[in-house]
């Protein structure tokens, strides 16, 4: 078994999503008590939340690739960064470390052409379904991807950052995040990314009339899928 690590803290709650998952997936694989070979390095959000803001990607980008060569020191073969928007910066967190970074948006697409859809809709914070980083990638894998207007990302983005970044899940919200999931189907998506790595805290596979594909559980599954298999992800 390899070793994984986590660059996470962004924000806690799906971090700890993140280390339940690779546990489980882990032992369902080779059962009895075995668990997941990882270390995490925790960041503070509010620290990068403000770079965010500000538009200072670089310097969170520094921050991030300390986190990364942090890990490697501590063991890490492979560097998940536990968050689609902060793979704003991929480039320069895999530029600092030595070991394989698992991209988090190429496993959501690798599992996406898997079940044979071609045309997705995307939820996520305002950076990630507005900027290029990360359609980007899902374009070059072959995908069509389709965004919520404006006052649906406005929703989806506040609902990330004043509840679900603080633990909060909201019935109300969850019905708020089915009208835009709704908006994205009618306008041909035939599945649904939740691509923030809180969203599947809030939207379940029940909660959608179309496939949804969970990136922090599709991250899991290629890091788990990597740590015990001799080919790799």
């Amino acid at each position: 078994m390899r070793t994984i690590g986590l660059v996470g803290g962004m924000s806690w709650q799906s971090s700890a999503e993140y280390y339940r998952l690779l546990n489980e997936l882990t032992r369902q694989r080779l059962g009895g008590l075995h668990s997941a070979r990882c270390v995490l390095y925790s960041v503070d959000f509010a620290e990068i939340e403000q770079l965010q803001v500000t538009g200072n990607w670089y310097e969170a980008g520094v921050v991030l690739a300390g986190a990364a060569r942090s890990v490697e020191a501590a063991g890490a073969e492979l560097v998940l960064l536990c968050t689609n928007t902060m793979h704003a910066v991929a480039d320069q967190v895999s530029a600092a470390v030595s070991v394989p970074l698992l991209h988090l948006a190429e496993a959501t697409a690798t599992a996406i052409r898997e079940a044979g859809l071609t045309e997705v809709g995307l939820l996520g914070t305002a950076f990630t379904m507005e900027q290029d980083f990360y359609v980007e990638r899902l374009r070059s894998a072959g995908l069509r991807v389709h965004v919520p207007d404006a006052d649906g990302r406005a929703t989806v983005h506040r609902i990330i950052y004043e509840e679900l970044c603080q633990g909060m899940i909201r019935t109300e919200s969850r019905a708020a995040y089915q009208q835009v999931i709704a908006n994205l189907t009618r306008a041909g998506s035939q599945g649904v990314i939740l691509g923030c790595t809180e969203i599947e805290l809030l939207i379940r596979p029940e909660d959608a009339p179309v496939p949804v594909f969970p990136t922090t559980r599709l991250h899991a599954e290629a890091a788990v899928r990597w740590a015990l298999d001799t080919d790799g992800y």
